[in-house]
């Protein structure tokens, strides 16, 4: 990833654009010196992504797009979308960019994703994302299951001897329930986090494959519509 300035929303048009600019004039020293390097050596080590800048400003979005194509990336990354925006100026933002963006190439989503919003940013063109959540979550005895948030320290699982999710093929959830894991988290036992990270990091992988089955059979909206219904309802 090249050097970029991710600033705070809201922002003033003026930082946005100053920022952009800063963005576009690193993206070039990253890009020539990555080439140079590349030259040298005689191959290329990786791939190297320009991140797309201009906070909530329609018109800058675009025109930070357009100035890495003409640097001509690899791949190309929407930043500066996970600073306190809401969902929906998240995914207005992201479309804009996205339909300026090489089909061909690898479209990355940074810092973003919640299991509710992810099959979102899949319909506007996105490929990859990251985000902190499954392991900052499960270090807050905070799972996700295919009904939702759990939880887990709450006293109501104290005799569960459900797994965390009954059809999950995790290794947590073949081999523990929830009152033990519940148990590990009251006791400060350090292996409650692992555990819980664990779980959420192959729920994330498994909704993933979901999407991509959803897109498969033509039904991704129906899919996106019955995750964000089962976790509107908050954590359990």
């Amino acid at each position: 990833m090249v050097l970029d300035e991710c600033i705070e929303t809201p922002a003033p048009r003026e930082k946005a654009q100053a920022a952009l600019e800063r963005t576009t004039e690193w993206a070039k020293r990253a890009r020539n010196y990555f080439q140079d390097r590349a030259q040298q050596n005689g191959e290329l080590a990786q791939w190297q992504f320009g991140i797309v800048q201009g906070a909530t400003f329609a018109d800058l979005r675009r025109e930070s797009a357009r100035q890495l194509l003409e640097i001509d990336f690899p791949g190309y990354a929407v930043g500066g979308l996970a600073v306190g925006e809401p969902h929906e100026m998240t995914c207005e933002m992201t479309a804009g960019v996205t339909a300026l963006l090489p089909r061909e190439k690898p479209r990355y989503l940074m810092g973003l994703g919640r299991p509710e919003q992810i099959a979102d940013y899949v319909a506007l063109g996105i490929d990859m994302m990251d985000c902190v959540l499954p392991t900052r979550a499960a270090r807050h005895a905070c799972v996700y299951t295919s009904e939702g948030r759990v939880l887990i320290k709450n006293a109501r699982y104290a005799q569960d001897q459900r797994p965390l999710e009954p059809n999950c093929a995790c290794s947590v959830c073949r081999r523990y329930t929830r009152a033990y894991l519940r148990h590990l988290f009251a006791a400060g036992e350090p292996t409650a986090a692992i555990l819980a990270t664990h779980h959420n990091v192959h729920f994330y992988l498994d909704l993933m494959r979901q999407i991509r089955e959803a897109i498969e059979f033509g039904n991704l909206v129906k899919f996106s519509s019955g995750v964000r219904a089962r976790y509107a309802a908050g954590p359990a």
